[in-house]
């Protein structure tokens, strides 16, 4: 199925931004730049716009999700917008009891533990989606010319926050079912990649020009585990955008070790954090693939002269990719001084 007439990369409006070229590889004049979590916590517009609703109910409110998606672009003029929700979004759609614990993150009341417990899951309605659909297209009407990424959580990292039942440091309870259960393991992840699937391409269809996935928690796995027990399922979620034609970015944290393994799941361009120079990652990719990041989310509250020095040398390293869009080895940590991502934005637009 193409996508419709009216999409933003059919009708022209995003097709030959500056980000749209460089996730296909055609390096622009003006190298791009956006930041995870460019839209939420550090922002004091954010804040009070969120005063009195709970973080899964900001998601779901299409109204609200699009004005928070939209409020980085307005103040950093950054080049794309990442729309505004959580990774437990299609969890908790699926019929998932799931809320996000203030300091701690995505908590479930009842882990998935047991082979009956995953053959419980339930498939998620379609119709669950509307109010996703919604807040894309109220955010692309506002865009304009600049893009809107769609974003989804990997099947691992998903999986982890069930079984777990909350963050880990180092997802023991998960890769343990991996090991002891792999049969209910493998049904857990492919359930994990429908679900995760259709939230992506729900914000495809409605507008969205490229589509990012998220393995936070992918560091913990030998890049053996990952190929064998992984791969297969990030694969079948990104099969859900199968016959559109838009950049697809994969993003891992910690996944220096298993950055080609992930590539090879069919993304367009690797995300890369920020323990991995970007020369040292496209030696590892091979080559020929664009590159997002990676700047140290640390250095965000170090003093300017050091933050732009190590800025240039990430643009400096990224210009052995055939492509680079500036970004953050991770997400925008909330103490952040907004002022100072401004000030990156207008330093990377300013570097020939």
């Amino acid at each position: 199925m193409p996508l419709p007439l009216n999409h933003p990369l059919v009708d022209g409006r995003t097709a030959n931004s500056p980000l749209i070229r460089a996730y296909r590889g055609d390096r622009p004049e003006q190298t791009p730049v956006w930041f995870m979590r460019q839209a939420g916590r550090s922002l004091p517009e954010y804040r009070e716009l969120r005063v009195g609703t709970a973080m899964l109910d900001a998601c779901l409110n299409p109204e609200l999700s699009s004005e928070i998606t939209l409020q980085p672009v307005r103040r950093h003029g950054v080049d794309a917008a990442i729309f505004f929700s959580d990774i437990v979004i299609p969890v908790k759609l699926a019929g998932v009891n799931v809320e996000i614990v203030p300091g701690r993150g995505p908590v479930l009341e009842n882990p998935i533990r047991t082979v009956s417990d995953v053959a419980a899951l339930r498939p998620l309605d379609p119709d669950a989606l509307a109010p996703i659909i919604e807040g894309v297209q109220r955010t692309v009407a506002e865009l304009g010319t600049t893009p809107l990424i769609g974003f989804a959580g990997a099947p691992f990292t998903l999986a982890s926050y069930l079984v777990e039942g909350g963050p880990s440091k180092d997802q023991l309870r998960a890769r343990t079912m991996m090991y002891s259960e792999p049969h209910a393991w493998a049904t857990l992840l492919n359930w994990c990649a429908d679900i995760t699937g259709e939230f992506l391409k729900a914000q495809i269809t409605a507008g969205a020009s490229a589509a990012q996935l998220f393995d936070s928690w992918v560091g913990s796995l030998s890049e053996v585990n990952y190929l064998r027990r992984v791969a297969p399922h990030s694969k079948r979620a990104l099969s859900h955008l199968r016959g559109f034609d838009v950049p697809k970015v994969h993003f891992g944290v910690g996944s220096g070790e298993v950055l080609h393994a992930m590539h090879g799941i069919g993304a367009d361009v690797m995300g890369v954090d920020w323990r991995i120079p970007l020369d040292e990652a496209d030696r590892r990719l091979g080559g020929g693939v664009p590159l997002q990041g990676n700047i140290d989310p640390a250095l965000l509250g170090a003093p300017w002269h050091i933050l732009e020095a190590h800025v240039r040398d990430v643009m400096d390293r990224g210009r052995v990719a055939p492509a680079h869009v500036v970004n953050l080895g991770h997400g925008v940590p909330p103490e952040t001084n907004p002022d100072v991502l401004t000030r990156i934005v207008q330093l990377v637009h300013s570097i020939a």
